[in-house]
Formats: structure tokens, sequence, C-alpha cells
């Protein structure tokens, strides 16, 4: 598909309101001779989604720690973390999982 690579990105525990209240995203990505990985994902995530206070999504170049990441329901950890390489269809999900008061 020379289109672009699409995918879902949801928002979730609390991470959807740095991202104007929305909590789900179907994206295309732009296909160009580099790969997509979750690590080159955040950074189009913080340039193109995100509306406020990223240092409370984005640190250094992953999210930050309390902030789930689930690859097609499975957790990053297990994909590969940053270096998974993102394929059609894929579903990004992100959960925060702190809580302020």
């Amino acid at each position: 598909m020379a289109d672009g690579l699409k995918i879902s990105v949801q928002f979730s525990g609390g991470a959807e309101l740095l991202f104007n209240k929305v909590k789900e995203h179907d994206v295309v990505l732009p296909k160009d001779q580099d790969s997509w990985t979750i690590r080159r994902l955040l950074t189009w995530i913080k340039d193109n989604l995100l509306k406020q206070r990223p240092e409370l999504f984005i640190q250094g170049e992953s999210v930050r720690p309390g902030i789930l990441v689930l690859i097609n329901e499975a957790d990053w950890e297990l994909m590969g973390e940053l270096d998974y390489e993102l394929q059609e269809n894929d579903s990004i999900v992100f959960i925060s999982t702190l809580h302020g008061g």
C-alpha cells in the first residue's frame, strides 16, 4: 500500500487528557525508506498529536515511567519495546497508571 502505514493509536487512564481528550486516533504514517518503530512513532505522536505538557508523556526518547504500552494487546516489553517495527493495522495503546490527586 503506497499511501502509508495505517495504525490505531489509543490513549487512556488519563493520558488522553494530553491529546485534547481524544482517546482513539486512526493514523496513516507516511511510508519512506525508514521502517516505523515505536521509537519513531513516539516522535511522530509528540509532533502531531500531543497537545500539551509533553513532559507528562515523553521522557527522553521513550514514554515516561508509569505509562503502560500495549502493542496489539500485548505488553511492549514482550515485543521489543522501542525497536518494535510497526505493521499495517497494528493497535498501539498507551495507558497512564499514574493518577494525580
